[in-house]
């Protein structure tokens, strides 16, 4: 499911690059070839957080009961039919999430962070955020 979220952030990359804003992922593991797998659908650069510093001192996550909800599994639906698959390799139960982060003192200017696997941020949300940032 986070191929299909990446896909739909990299869309953006054009407009991001006129506006001078670069687009980063932060990974958690690199378990086999998930990274190298994962590069068609990010154009941006891709940071490797082994120590797990950037998810903060609590990390958020979902456990086995997650795949009883419904919302979960619509997603993972929805991600399968546009062609996007996953793996099961790896910590798989950790929430991501997307930010917009300004410039100087500027701060987060947009915080998404997933409910449940495959709860997407708004890319309308992410365009109006980075327009706030100054050129």
């Amino acid at each position: 499911m986070f191929q299909q979220e990446a896909a739909e952030l990299s869309s953006l990359k054009p407009q991001l690059d006129k506006l001078g804003v670069p687009l980063y992922a932060v990974v958690k593991e690199d378990v086999g070839t998930e990274v190298q797998n994962f590069r068609p659908y990010f154009k941006g650069e891709i940071f490797l957080d082994e120590k797990r510093r950037f998810y903060g001192p609590r990390e958020r996550k979902m456990g086995l009961l997650a795949f009883m909800r419904l919302g979960v599994w619509l997603s993972g639906v929805r991600a399968f039919r546009k062609g996007f698959i996953g793996n099961v390799l790896g910590e798989g139960f950790v929430l991501g999430g997307v930010f917009v982060i300004g410039r100087g003192k500027q701060g987060i200017l947009l915080e998404h962070r997933e409910k449940e696997f495959g709860d997407k941020v708004n890319i309308s949300d992410v365009l109006e955020a980075v327009r706030k940032i100054p050129q």
